[in-house]
């Protein structure tokens, strides 16, 4: 029985019969009140055969019969024949029950396996699937201003260029009030494990237990029928077959809408097919209406509107979502729980390093997260070179991850090689990077291919073919690969801001010799913009020529304090100062640990210089004393701007250094002094608070002196905000010049040692 035709039973049959009696009627007066021009579907009706739904409802309308009390409907007992041809009858809800206990183990082996182009094991999805968050408005549906998200960014966490979570709604929430969805998503978002997630769930009764799961791999199924249309009743027909259902019993339930069917991955069906697919599926979800139904597609690829259906957007991961995949994750892929959760917090803690933001970016997909998990599973570490395993991401996502799966796809992008592919998707980061572009019109985007198209493909065809193919090119990098997204309407970005800075370090060494060296020259000059510092670092791990960057680098940074004269000046008391003391460490270390003495008490450069200033107590005499002093008069500083006893008991513990260290006699006496003019604290709080009021301001200037004097320390060089940014700057500049000395294993010992030995040095004359 077709959803579109009922058949009325054997009692219906009779009541329709008497009333006919009763009215006189004949087959063709009732054809006529029906508005029928033959009485063919009046014969039909009578005999008990199939007759259009409409022509049935309005038969027993016009004989003043409950037409569901006359059909032939699907809560009425069917027969189900056994192995041994016998017949028995059950109701439907009990043919559910049959139908869901045949299907379970192969509902297992379909679902239960995770998808993995980089594993030749996985874990069960079942052990690993981490509850999925779904953006109740797709990205395509905004209407936003590159502005508008621009601005967003101040929001935005440490995953950098990820939607914010607001707005979002848990798997469970979704599924519990549609029953009607289509899911979009970037590649490795976690459509397919979701569905397949759903489909486990509702066989084990977790979910629906009510319905019958049925999981479709489109293009699988597509294939199947030799490019032939995909019927899907004929599908659950043979479906139901293979459990010993009839062609009736298969129809019964979906009369009664007793399937939910998850469609997976309409994006791979072929592009000339798809419109075909959908009109397939859509005449199907209006036929057999009380049914479920929920589509996976990657974004842009979905262009038909699915009429009655709900959209949504798969969410990337918030930190919750990561750290329960992580565990997950760890646990099922270690030999017992102890050692995975253990493994788990390794990974936790490594991607949570300040120095692993970008990586901790691309974990807010669930390809990309998994990816990480493995690679961390063996050395309990992230490789030192980054580039690399940004490039194994890539890989993932520019051919692995359709290839492992043996989707072709079939329009003009897909015949550009991968070095065309990398080689435009470089340009394109690299001229949107250079204009401080983390989102971009899709114009822009268009132009740059359109470029490439005719001048490195050669491409022959007029401008209106040119900016459509452009157009096509776009769409099949978001479709095919994910590394391009629209966050909004018509507005891209990369999916990941890492992934922008990859390729436009990949466009950089790209160039020849010549060319290299001045796109480095260029380069370096941006080291006191934090926006390029992971270029930067990226170029400098793939360049063959690291040695000239980093040169370049430390040139780029003196260049910039010579401009300030008070920096210059600092610089040059500063030197001074270590020149004067006999000391075993490395001198640029000791600027170093100076340079921050007094400003913020950051003493990560010093440290990655010289290990031991992890340990001030161990320190060299002279230093640990200015350390104290400095503390000193730090105190005493706040203590004219906010007296409390808490900080000056503070400040005199501080000063008692006379029975500590080895004291200069003149620095001696003077600081005594000093010490002497300080309120006494047994006079009571009121009068040392008075004290500091009145006479604080004069004593710590010439604390002050007493520290320029005889120590070189806490000069006074009243920076303005600006002043105050450069100095930050520079030094924060030459932190990340030694990280990536550090990093890179590709750098001679000479340059190494030439620049480390110069490091917050004055410009000589």
């Amino acid at each position: 029985m077709s959803n579109r035709s009922l058949s009325a039973t054997s009692e219906g049959i009779e009541a329709a019969k008497k009333v006919l009696a009763s009215k006189g009627w004949t087959q063709e007066h009732l054809a006529g009140e029906v508005g029928l021009s033959s009485r063919q579907s009046i014969w039909k009706f009578l005999s008990g055969r199939p007759v259009s739904r409409p022509i049935f409802k309005e038969i027993c309308f016009k004989l003043n019969l409950d037409w569901e009390n006359i059909a032939d409907l699907p809560d009425k007992v069917v027969k189900l024949s056994n192995s041994q041809g016998t017949t028995y009858s059950l109701q439907v809800s009990e043919l559910v029950s049959v139908m869901r206990s045949q299907i379970q183990d192969a509902i297992i082996t379909q679902c239960n396996a995770l998808q993995s182009s980089f594993e030749l094991t996985q874990p069960p999805l079942e052990k690993i699937y981490t509850r999925t968050s779904f953006y109740l408005e797709p990205s395509y549906q905004r209407w936003l201003e590159v502005s508008d998200l621009e601005n967003s960014l101040a929001n935005v966490d440490s995953f950098r260029l990820s939607r914010s979570h607001s707005n979002t709604v848990l798997d469970s929430a979704l599924i519990a009030k549609q029953d009607k969805l289509v899911i979009l998503g970037k590649p490795g978002a976690g459509k397919t494990t979701f569905l397949q997630h759903l489909a486990l769930q509702c066989s084990q009764g977790k979910y629906r237990k009510d319905l019958i799961p049925c999981f479709i791999q489109l293009r699988t199924e597509w294939e199947q029928k030799d490019e032939e249309v995909l019927n899907l009743q004929e599908y659950l027909i043979g479906y139901g077959k293979n459990y010993g259902l009839s062609h009736q019993q298969i129809n019964y339930l979906l009369e009664a809408g007793k399937f939910i069917l998850l469609l997976d991955g309409l994006d791979e069906v072929p592009q000339q097919y798809r419109e075909i697919i959908c009109k397939t599926i859509q005449t199907f979800s209006q036929e057999f209406y009380k049914n479920s139904l929920i589509i996976t597609s990657r974004n842009s690829a979905q262009q038909f509107h699915f009429r009655g259906f709900n959209y949504v957007e798969v969410a990337d991961l918030d930190y919750n979502k990561i750290k329960e995949f992580v565990e997950k994750w760890f646990i099922a892929t270690s030999k017992n729980r102890t050692e995975g959760k253990k493994k788990a917090q390794q990974f936790l803690e490594t991607l949570n390093n300040p120095e692993n933001e970008s990586i901790r970016e691309l974990a807010v997909t669930p390809i990309l997260l998994n990816l990480l998990c493995s690679v961390f599973k063996e050395r309990a570490s992230f490789p030192r070179q980054r580039s690399k395993l940004y490039e194994a991401g890539l890989d993932l996502l520019l051919q692995r991850w359709d290839k492992s799966r043996g989707i072709e796809r079939d329009d003009f992008y897909h015949d550009l090689s991968l070095i065309d592919k990398r080689k435009l998707l470089s340009i394109i980061a690299a001229k949107t990077f250079l204009k401080n572009r983390y989102f971009f019109e899709g114009r822009e985007v268009q132009e740059i291919i359109e470029d490439y198209l005719r001048n490195d493909c050669n491409f022959k065809e007029d401008a209106e073919t040119l900016w459509l193919t452009s157009e096509a090119v776009l769409k099949s990098i978001e479709i095919q690969h994910g590394i391009l997204v629209e966050r909004a309407k018509d507005i891209y970005s990369f999916s990941h801001l890492t992934f922008q800075e990859y390729f436009t370090a990949r466009h950089i060494i790209a160039n020849e010799h010549q060319s290299l060296e001045n796109q480095l020259t260029d380069l370096a000059a941006k080291i006191m913009d934090d926006s390029w510092k992971e270029v930067i670092s990226l170029t400098l791990s793939m360049s063959p020529k690291a040695d000239f960057l980093l040169l370049q680098l430390k040139e780029s940074i003196n260049h910039c304090a010579k401009k300030d004269i008070k920096l210059q000046n600092y610089l040059k008391l500063l030197n001074e100062k270590v020149e004067s003391m006999n000391l075993s460490y490395k001198k640029s270390a000791v600027r170093a640990f100076y340079f921050t003495l007094f400003n913020h008490r950051d003493f990560n450069l010093a440290l990655s210089l010289e290990p031991q200033f992890a340990y001030q107590n161990k320190l060299n005499k002279e230093i640990q004393l200015d350390s104290i002093l400095v503390r000193a008069f730090i105190d005493s500083l706040n203590l004219t701007q906010h007296p409390n006893t808490k900080q000056f008991l503070s400040l005199c513990l501080s000063l008692e250094i006379e029975q500590k260290f080895k004291l200069n006699s003149d620095f001696l006496e003077s600081f005594s002094n000093l010490k002497k003019q300080l309120p006494d604290p047994k006079k009571g709080k009121e009068h040392s608070l008075d004290w500091w009021k009145t006479q604080g301001q004069e004593w710590v200037k010439n604390f002050r002196s007493l520290l320029i004097e005889h120590r070189k320390i806490c000069y006074n060089w009243t920076l303005n905000k600006q002043e105050k940014d450069l100095w930050n700057r520079f030094y924060n500049s030459n932190v990340f010049l030694v990280k990536c000395l550090k990093e890179n294993g590709n750098i001679s010992s000479q340059v190494k040692e030439e620049i480390e030995s110069s490091l917050l040095l004055p410009e000589t004359p």
